[in-house]
């Protein structure tokens, strides 16, 4: 939610941070900005909209200098005008500010100032952190943030250039994820990786409460205590490319297309001799006899994850779960105590409400655990053990690759458990594993044989609401579909148990109102069935999805999809391929951007 960019070094401050910026549109893109500090003092340009509004306004006012602080922003405070753009300026304008993030307390603050004499321009709360600074500046920026850091409450990265020192740059990270580069010739900060990856992959990830002083060519990290401390670089080992479209359109459907690879690496990392390994991250059979309550707690597209994986503990290692969404899991008074594991999934490692609910885990005791694809994000130096999903980069808001990688490690998670605990013939625990190896193939020929799906996706295009209904594992799939296919479309997208549509919501079936039908648990498939025909007679239009080439489904189906051949189990891994590419056509069909879907970002790091 929102990103930031900071250079100083020796080349052009504003190609920098804009080439930064173009990295970070999945973050934010209802308004970017840009400042320089120079001989002139500060400069500045912010616009409303996309970040080609601020590129053509920098054409007419290319800004001079090689120090600089950039954002790209979702709105959170105040509407998406360039007044409420970042950067912010102090009343004197001499301090500019960009931040990521919320300050909670912004509302006091700005009224303490007010009483005092200062005035504010935007409706936004980063306003006041520049004010604030302004307020309690004597000469050394360093030591003006030190005190604003400690004065905030909320959340936040921010990048600070001020026109009295035009030679120094300041970072400051309290929540908010913060990524420092180290160059050859300069010094590069950011929201994210991939806008360091054209310039360095020496990275230092900034702890929270850290403040970064990048002085002339040196810099000086101080933590949360204002303590100056040394803070290990890192590689970056994925590449440039990794994080750029590769010749596809959007990387919504590029991301699918890299699933099965991503499957495939997961697998090649996590099982080592037949045999699930998460190495330190593993639990050993006595920690995990001693766990008397699981829950998996998420947000969105992860939650859904684990809702799959909720059935994987159920069904292979007879663990009953209780599945949470993070932001009612501090509100529910969850009963867990130093017996209990709480299993967190996040694909950035930064989600808000997950990193206080895990937060909120290690108070009372509980062993936590994180499924994530971020190495080194807040999360992951927080939980006790980390599981890393190695699906590379995930640029599109619509979660794709990082989904199926979560859900195969939580497979990989609950055959771990059957097995340390005895609950699984050795048999049948090497079939599962042998089969899922075979899954990155399958997941690849459903990518490929498309054709039918993109002729439904544009005879669905102008539907006004859609519905996906399955059982069992094919519910938990279809919940996930129907938030992808809201969320690129735009079209009214639910998902309902097949069985409940009897208990009110078969009311809302109407001529022609689209039906997609995931039918894959051979058990189940009669009932299922049932259900699709209860919708045909009320003139619903179905699309099934299934693991049987069955005469029946296709008599009242107008198109049908027959899955690859897998275990009934391991299903939600090879169903959920075509709601996303259902997901992907739809919104091209209907001209939208894909990648930058309305009101949303990609990592939300705010309750």
């Amino acid at each position: 939610m929102c990103g930031i960019v900071a250079y100083k070094g020796k080349l052009d401050a504003r190609e920098v941070i804009i080439d930064g910026l173009e990295k970070l549109e999945y973050r934010g893109y209802d308004s970017a900005g840009i400042a320089v500090a120079n001989a002139k003092g500060i400069e500045f340009e912010k616009k409303a909209g996309k970040l080609i509004n601020l590129k053509e306004a920098l054409e007419e006012n290319p800004l001079k200098g090689n120090v600089g602080i950039g954002h790209i922003r979702w709105a959170t405070h105040g509407a998406a005008t360039d007044t409420n753009s970042h950067p912010h300026l102090s009343n004197n304008g001499k301090i500019a500010v960009v931040h990521n993030g919320i300050i909670e307390n912004y509302r006091q603050l700005k009224n303490e100032l007010e009483k005092e004499g200062y005035t504010f321009k935007s409706s936004t709360d980063t306003e006041v952190i520049a004010v604030l600074i302004e307020k309690y500046y004597q000469g050394d920026i360093l030591k003006a943030c030190e005190i604003v850091k400690e004065k905030l409450v909320g959340s936040f990265a921010c990048g600070i250039i001020t026109a009295d020192e035009p030679d120094r740059l300041i970072g400051m990270r309290v929540e908010s994820p913060l990524v420092f580069g180290v160059m050859e010739d300069g010094f590069l900060m950011a929201s994210d990786i991939p806008s360091l990856l054209k310039y360095t992959r020496d990275v230092i990830y900034l702890e929270n409460g850290d403040l970064v002083d990048i002085n002339g060519d040196s810099y000086t990290i101080y933590d949360e205590n204002n303590s100056e401390v040394s803070r290990e670089i890192k590689t970056i080992e994925w590449s440039v490319d990794a994080a750029s479209k590769d010749g596809f359109d959007h990387f919504m459907i590029k991301e699918i297309n890299e699933e099965g690879s991503a499957i495939d690496e997961l697998l090649r990392v996590n099982v080592k001799d037949n045999r699930v390994d998460f190495e330190e991250n593993s639990f050993d059979k006595e920690e995990i006899a001693n766990i008397n309550k699981i829950y998996i707690v998420a947000c969105g597209t992860a939650y859904h994850a684990g809702l799959v994986g909720k059935y994987a503990f159920g069904k292979i290692a007879k663990i009953p779960v209780i599945c949470d969404i993070a932001s009612e899991f501090r509100y529910n008074d969850p009963f867990i105590d130093e017996n209990t594991l709480v299993i967190l999934i996040s694909q950035s490692g930064e989600t808000a409400d997950s990193l206080k609910a895990l937060r909120l885990s290690k108070e009372k005791n509980a062993k936590t655990l994180l499924i994530t694809n971020t190495l080194a994000s807040s999360m992951d130096r927080e939980a006790l053990k980390s599981i890393y999903c190695y699906a590379g980069p995930e640029i599109a808001v619509a979660s794709t690759k990082a989904y199926i990688t979560q859900v195969v490690n939580l497979y990989l998670l609950a055959l771990d458990f059957s097995l340390k605990l005895g609950r699984i013939e050795l048999s049948s625990y090497e079939n599962i594993l042998k089969e899922l190896k075979t899954l990155p193939k399958k997941v690849e020929e459903l990518v490929k044989n498309d054709e039918s799906i993109k002729e439904f996706a544009h005879e669905i295009k102008d539907s006004k609401s859609l519905f996906y209904i399955g059982r069992s594992l094919d519910y938990a799939t279809s919940i996930e579909a129907a938030l992808k296919l809201k969320e690129v479309s735009y079209i009214h997208t639910e998902a309902f148990a097949a069985g409940e549509l009897k208990h009110g919501t078969i009311s809302l079936i109407e001529e022609a109102t689209p039906v997609i039908a995931i039918m894959t648990q051979g058990n189940l498939l009669d009932k299922t069935l049932s259900n699709v025909e209860e919708v045909k007679s009320r003139g619903a239009k179905v699309f099934s999805i299934t693991s049987k080439d069955d005469s029946r489904i296709r008599k009242v189906s107008e198109k049908t999809l027959v899955l690859p051949e897998t275990m009934d189990i391991l299903y939600p891994i090879l169903s959920v391929i075509p709601t996303q590419l259902m997901a992907y056509y739809t919104s091209i069909a209907k001209g939208i951007d894909v990648d930058k879907p309305r009101n949303l970002a990609k990592s939300v790091t705010v309750e």
